[in-house]
């Protein structure tokens, strides 16, 4: 979910720029420092918005900048555990899918698409159901419920969002309209 939070954090202003402590400049220092970073209060740092106030600055010994503490505004995305949350399918590999949910990506494994028996084809970047006829691959849209989150604040990238698509109204985007529409013709026999 993306929200607009309030924080607080300290910027090292280089002694090139301390005759321009100003929002502007504060604001891009502090894009610099935390956009793409992960926090297991916040989630990911998607963008630093306004600055509302930046504190005294303080020198420390042997150290050429300044620091300031300021409060800002920023954007985040933290999935909520059991949100349901539309992504894209951004990489196909043996055991599931990654898909893009807002700036992270999640693990959609080959066991949480679906009942049927999926193989792996490397060549085309997809998984197949012999079953079905589905295939899931690079670029597919999809609706997933996210059911378990680990962040790592020391190395985001080893951050995991496990998510399902096993659950009704959940799966590939053409595979929820096709069940939609088989679900409308059903309903219509048996009304007859």
């Amino acid at each position: 979910m993306y929200k607009r939070v309030r924080l607080k954090d300290t910027v090292e202003v280089p002694p090139e720029h301390l005759a321009d402590v100003t929002p502007l400049r504060v604001r891009r220092l502090l894009q610099d420092k935390l956009e793409g970073r992960m926090d297991e209060e916040v989630g990911s740092v998607v963008s630093v918005v306004d600055v509302h106030d930046i504190g005294e600055g303080t020198v420390l010994p042997g150290r050429a900048g300044v620091y300031y503490e300021a409060e800002f505004d920023a954007l985040t995305f933290d999935p909520d555990m059991q949100e349901v949350i539309d992504g894209q399918v951004v990489e196909v590999v043996e055991f599931g899918a990654f898909v893009g949910i807002g700036p992270v990506d999640g693990l959609l494994h080959v066991s949480q698409i679906s009942d049927e028996y999926l193989a792996y084809d490397g060549e085309n970047q997809q998984l197949a159901s012999t079953e079905s006829n589905r295939t899931l691959g690079v670029g597919d849209s999809v609706r997933v419920r996210v059911v378990t989150k680990s962040i790592d604040e020391r190395n985001p990238r080893d951050s995991k969002i496990g998510l399902t698509a096993k659950q009704p109204g959940l799966g590939k985007h053409g595979w929820l309209e096709a069940d939609r529409q088989t679900t409308e013709a059903t309903t219509e026999a048996e009304g007859q």
